[in-house]
């Protein structure tokens, strides 16, 4: 495979290593971006994975709890000019409304429910893309509803990122405050039994690398790999991450302060996970006028 500039770029970017790794270790991965990473990470090359950080694609999400149920909706565009548009974010809020109205089982069922101005979903859809001149797309939605002695707490960062909360005691208030806290650090997954295991391998493995560099002794290196695994199960929990708005705290400890716990948590960011295209705008612009 062909090493281009691009691919450099964006392996610089997620990595922080140097040009001449990057493109380095892309040639020896035949281009694989993420054995890159993850064989950077390995020889101590690469700071971080920013992958978590980029955001791909445009659009808006629309957060609404009503009487105990939480729904987030993703809605995406092409442009970030779009996004903002009135009729984008007025049919946004529409699906949103629908779906906590209607609690479709799937993507498929919410795309054919009746829209509230007549029509479905889809067919309202395809009458903005034809009034925006621009790709409009409904993809993905999720409901939380509360049970008994539980309430669902919502937080919305701007029109991008969006959190729900369902709490099996305390109240609204600290739902939304940890909804708050899962806005801004991202955990994976709320405790330690629920980390997937290949994704505790692969740092295991980064990590047993890197010490194998160390020179230290077999026995200190398998605590120092362990040392490194309970720092980044801390940091991927929820229950081990500091509590944002009280670092002194974790939010385990928090939770138990309040005789609460948290049963589940969805966190949405628009565009996560989507591949966006790089337009060149100078080159379209010269090739459009003929140069």
């Amino acid at each position: 495979m062909a090493i281009t500039a691009a691919l450099v770029k964006e392996l610089r970017e997620r990595t922080g290593a140097g040009m001449m790794d990057c493109k380095k270790i892309l040639t020896e991965t035949d281009g694989d971006i993420e054995l890159a990473i993850e064989e950077l990470r390995k020889r101590g090359a690469a700071q971080a994975d920013k992958k978590a950080g980029r955001i791909a694609a445009e659009g808006t999400i629309v957060t609404l709890v009503n009487d105990g149920v939480g729904v987030a909706v993703e809605v995406n565009s092409e442009t970030d000019f779009v996004a903002k548009d009135d009729g984008f974010m007025g049919f946004a809020n529409a699906v949103a409304q629908t779906v906590i109205a209607s609690k479709p089982q799937d993507l498929e069922g919410l795309m054919g429910t009746a829209h509230p101005a007549g029509g479905s979903i889809e067919e309202a859809r395809q009458s903005l893309i034809a009034k925006i001149g621009e790709n409009i797309g409904v993809r993905r939605f999720q409901l939380v509803a509360a049970g008994d002695g539980e309430v669902v707490g919502a937080y919305q960062h701007g029109n991008k990122i969006s959190v729900l909360v369902r709490l099996k005691g305390g109240n609204e208030e600290l739902a939304k405050d940890i909804a708050m806290h899962i806005a801004a650090s991202r955990p994976v997954c709320i405790s330690t039994d629920q980390v997937p295991a290949e994704l505790l391998d692969k740092e295991r493995e980064i990590y047993a690398a890197q010490a194998a560099d160390s020179g230290k002794p077999e026995e200190i290196m398998a605590k120092m790999v362990e040392g490194r695994i309970r720092k980044y199960l801390n940091e991927i929990t929820l229950l081990g991450q500091s509590f944002v708005k009280d670092p002194d705290q974790t939010v385990e400890k928090l939770l138990k302060s309040a005789n609460s716990e948290v049963m589940e948590f969805v966190r949405y960011e628009v565009g996560e996970g989507i591949e966006k295209k790089e337009d060149d705008f100078v080159s379209e612009v010269m090739a459009q006028a003929g140069r």
